[in-house]
């Protein structure tokens, strides 16, 4: 499977997950130029629950690339484009920078058996 393709498959698998644990979607694939650089930085899902937003990234990993975790796949870079990402989605939606937030990450893993395994990590990332 290709990796968009890839991606795409485990961002509706991780959806499916969090609206079965009770969090409304509020967006997918929140895009965000960065001001002063050529960057961009995306949000896969934000979904809320109870008073809590989440910005999660989702990472896919299929068997031939097991080796890795797929939470291992987010460098410092990364974590700070999610970060710069998340405050700009809730300055554009006038939340306060100070209300409930935190990023979370998933890791789906696509095994052999084609059967799926889901780790959700909350707060995975401090900012």
């Amino acid at each position: 499977m290709e990796t968009k393709k890839l991606g795409n498959f485990g961002e509706r698998i991780a959806e499916n997950y969090l609206r079965n644990k009770g969090y409304q979607i509020l967006e997918r694939n929140y895009l965000f130029r960065i001001p002063g650089s050529p960057q961009k930085g995306e949000i896969d899902i934000i979904a809320k629950k109870e008073d809590i937003t989440s910005f999660i990234e989702v990472k896919t990993l299929t068997e031939k690339n097991f080796s890795l975790r797929p939470e291992d796949k987010i460098n410092f870079s990364k974590r700070k484009k999610l970060r710069i990402t998340a405050e700009s989605w809730l300055m554009k939606n006038k939340i306060p920078l100070n209300s409930k937030w935190q990023i979370d990450v998933i890791s789906v893993k696509i095994m052999p058996d084609r059967k799926i395994k889901i780790w959700h990590f909350q707060n995975a990332i401090s900012y």
